[in-house]
């Protein structure tokens, strides 16, 4: 962990299923979380107030004794039970359908009332990468004592953004510094969640703040899930051929003799190849490109 003002105070991880949680793998990442984490819920949100049931529907469950139960969509924040030393807060829940702005500011006030110092919004999109390299994470922040600190960049997207964003720019007209962090999820398996993205996020929470995690089963479904794409692929030519395609572009990036040239000219020619202009480039999140 590096030792700035940033990371020593009491900091809340924010992640949202829907348009921000491809492969669900910001979502996952913190449930990981949660689930060794000493916390309990601190507040719920009013779902009746945020949500539209006709399109974050509840969902239907039985538990271990054969009790059904309803499931409704929401977002609660949890923080350290009493007598803990964390200094971590979790927001987990569903992308809201209405009043963003109360919502944020609902948010805003849990956060101020809680002594929060800073905000870590994690979020996954899709991308024009290939599932056999590495996942790319990238972090970036608007505040710029927070980018000199963890040495991270300040986005130059522009274009829709999900609620994350929101509460990014809320957070920090609240006086509280936010970064965000984006891993990038193959689309052309968007369908399914991506336990090898959550692993990718799960390095980076561990990476930036002070809390050991443990990977428990991750490492092996991240494998068993790249070992299914690589089936799918050898069974057909034209992914297989797509997939290689995506490998050169993403080695040619990584390439230590790699210029800006060169890269421009590899992604110039890959393009060409898919003959339209959505690749995500090597899946930054300032070049977002989705498939829902």
């Amino acid at each position: 962990m590096k030792d700035n003002g940033f990371l020593r105070g009491r900091l809340l991880l924010v992640a949202f299923e829907g348009w921000n949680d491809a492969g669900e793998a910001a979502t996952g990442a913190l449930r990981v979380l949660k689930d060794q984490l000493d916390v309990v819920a601190i507040t719920e949100v009013d779902t009746e107030e945020y949500f539209d049931f006709q399109f974050n529907r509840p969902t239907i469950t039985t538990d271990d004794d054969g009790q059904r139960a309803l499931v409704w969509p929401g977002a609660t924040i949890y923080g350290p039970d009493a007598g803990s030393d964390s200094h971590v807060y979790l927001l987990i829940g569903s992308e809201p359908s209405r009043n963003w702005k109360k919502f944020t500011a609902e948010i805003i006030s849990t956060a101020l009332a809680e002594d929060i110092s800073g905000v870590v919004l994690l979020g996954a999109m899709l991308a024009d990468v290939p599932h056999t390299r590495p996942i790319s994470v990238f972090a970036t922040s608007e505040n710029p004592l927070v980018r000199s600190e963890l040495d991270i960049e300040r986005s130059s997207y522009e274009g829709p953004v999900g609620i994350l964003s929101v509460i990014a720019e809320a957070a920090e007209s609240a006086g509280i510094p936010a970064i965000s962090i984006w891993a990038s999820v193959p689309h052309y398996v968007h369908n399914a969640p991506s336990p090898k993205a959550t692993l990718a996020l799960v390095d980076k929470i561990e990476e930036l703040i002070d809390v050991t995690i443990e990977r428990g089963e991750l490492a092996d479904e991240s494998s068993a899930w790249e070992s299914g794409i690589d089936a799918l692929a050898g069974e057909d030519e034209d992914m297989a051929a797509y997939i290689q395609q995506l490998e050169q572009a993403r080695d040619t990036v990584d390439s230590p003799e790699a210029s800006g040239e060169a890269i421009a000219q590899e992604f110039e020619r890959y393009l060409r190849k898919r003959g339209d202009g959505r690749a995500g480039g090597d899946g930054r999140p300032d070049e977002p490109w989705r498939r829902d």
